[in-house]
């Protein structure tokens, strides 16, 4: 996707991009709104520039980082890849989650979505400690042994399967540095450790609990076979 501003501050765009909105959650496009002028970007030849868009949905300003590509006689090429300054939340169904735990969950994605990585993966280690810490060590080496299966389901490479571990089950005195890479495979790890303890769990209990409800009530409906027999020879004799 090519963006350029010409001569005449022309916003031209070979595609309209779309992102998910922070504000109304719609995945949207972006439409501009505020585009820097030809003339001040020829002046100062910035290698950055900030873009004012709006949701199509929702109306709500988007502040986007651009690269400038080259400057030309004519127009300046602007790079495709659009970094956005406001990214969306985190999503997760904390209603399962016990208070403790969902408030330092809450904060462990407000960070990863700030960019604070190291500070996400220490309320990432918090959470997870607050999960476990009525645990019994049957319950502890699990959720061990579930995010190593993630990270090898995923094909994570050794050194970052073993800064993660370390991350979240590591020496509580030493925490180990998180960049974005690693934070991103992070993020999706502890939503997965925590949508199998508590999401998954309380949505399979409740599901098998519902089935053997409708099971007993058949059977209580149920007549048998030798009992309707002997209340009709009853009623004929």
């Amino acid at each position: 996707m090519a963006i350029y501003v010409n001569k005449h501050d022309g916003f031209e765009q070979t595609e309209v991009p779309t992102r998910e909105c922070p504000h109304c959650g719609a995945h949207a496009q972006l439409l501009p709104l505020a585009t820097p002028s030809f003339d001040e970007l020829q002046r100062a030849r910035p290698q950055h520039v900030g873009i004012v868009f709006r949701c199509a949905s929702c109306n709500e300003p988007r502040f986007l980082r651009v690269a400038v590509r080259a400057f030309g006689p004519e127009r300046v090429e602007l790079s495709a890849n659009l970094v956005e300054v406001e990214r969306p939340r985190e999503k997760f169904q904390y209603g399962y989650l016990g208070e403790d735990v969902e408030r330092l969950l809450h904060e462990a994605f407000d960070c990863y979505t700030a960019n604070c990585h190291t500070a996400f993966a220490l309320f990432s280690r918090l959470a997870v400690d607050a999960a476990l810490k009525e645990a019994d060590p049957v319950t502890q080496r699990r959720w061990l042994e579930s995010l190593r299966d993630v990270l090898q389901l995923a094909d994570v490479d050794a050194d970052t399967a073993r800064t993660l571990e370390a991350a979240l089950f590591g020496d509580s005195n030493v925490l180990p540095s998180i960049g974005p890479d690693a934070a991103a495979v992070l993020i999706e790890a502890v939503k997965d450790l925590f949508y199998q303890a508590y999401v998954r769990t309380a949505k399979l209990r409740a599901a098998m609990k519902m089935r053997r409800y409708f099971v007993d009530e058949t059977l209580r409906n149920v007549t048998p076979i030798d009992r309707a027999r002997r209340d009709s020879t009853a009623k004929t004799s």
